[in-house]
């Protein structure tokens, strides 16, 4: 007899983590700040201002919070950034440690940016790379 799913706990984050992450590849620090150099990719930092404000900028991020992080994400949004040109732009979302950011970017990935992935580890990875930091 198949599972019924009565009595059965509900999904964790883990799980939840586990088949977001599944969907797209992730990036590491040093290859994203490679790919940012080149103008291959945006860094986007949703960070709330604490963290940043306590441990730094990446150069060049562009600063979204996370509750606006769609609406400034979707090129054809009314509130878009001006980097939000297209669809097929490589997003990489920076939080603090690769948690919240793979939510977000599997989020980007249902407004259709294909490209979207985040940074594993998130920002504490990028700092401990020794990748730039600014105050």
């Amino acid at each position: 007899m198949a599972a019924s799913g009565v009595g059965e706990p509900p999904s964790g984050i883990d799980d939840l983590l586990d088949r977001v992450r599944a969907g797209y590849e992730r990036i590491e620090p040093g290859e994203a700040y490679a790919a940012a150099q080149r103008g291959e990719a945006l860094l986007v930092d949703i960070r709330y201002a604490a963290l940043r404000e306590r441990d730094g900028l990446v150069p060049g991020a562009l600063v979204v919070e996370r509750n606006e992080l769609e609406w400034r994400l979707d090129p054809r949004g009314s509130h878009r950034a001006p980097e939000a040109t297209s669809h097929d732009l490589r997003v990489v979302v920076i939080c603090n440690e690769g948690y919240a950011s793979s939510l977000a970017a599997a989020s980007l990935h249902q407004l259709g940016l294909h490209r979207a992935t985040d940074l594993v580890g998130g920002f504490q990875a990028w700092k401990a790379a020794g990748l730039p930091v600014a105050s």
